[in-house]
């Protein structure tokens, strides 16, 4: 059993600012817990835009505070993202958040990032893993 907070992981590894400078994100399961997922709280910051395409990955977004517009950029297609709504980037869309207050959200990834990630020139995570554990010689 693991339980760790988001205050725990504040200031670690764990916690990624974007060289964009446009999110920070605190990763409290990843990769090497090897539970098939990992779980973020990401937080945009008010007046920026970022736009992004997970090629690698699957991403559940639920927003608990402030507010965003996403579009997909593939489509056109624009919604408003408040509290208690989620999306779910189940189809690679590319899209971009413009944020209209400070917006922070619950993230889920499969398959789960490592926490070295950042988005490239395209708006993707590159697609790392972790060394298998090594196991004991019987």
């Amino acid at each position: 059993m693991i339980v760790r907070s988001f205050k725990d992981i504040e200031g670690t590894d764990r916690h990624v600012k974007a060289k964009s400078g446009t999110w920070e994100s605190k990763r409290i399961v990843l990769a090497k817990e090897r539970v098939g997922f990992s779980l973020h709280e990401t937080t945009l910051y008010a007046g920026t835009e970022t736009s992004m395409w997970y090629a690698n990955h699957i991403e559940a977004v639920l927003c608990v505070e402030g507010e965003a517009e996403l579009t997909n950029d593939e489509t056109g297609e624009k919604h408003i993202i408040t509290p208690g709504t989620m999306y779910l980037l189940d189809g690679h869309e590319k899209h971009t958040m413009r944020i209209k207050k400070d917006f922070r959200c619950v993230c889920v990834f499969n398959p789960p990032v490592t926490g070295r990630e950042d988005h490239d020139e395209n708006g993707v995570y590159p697609l790392l893993t972790e060394p298998e554990p090594e196991t004991e010689a019987v």
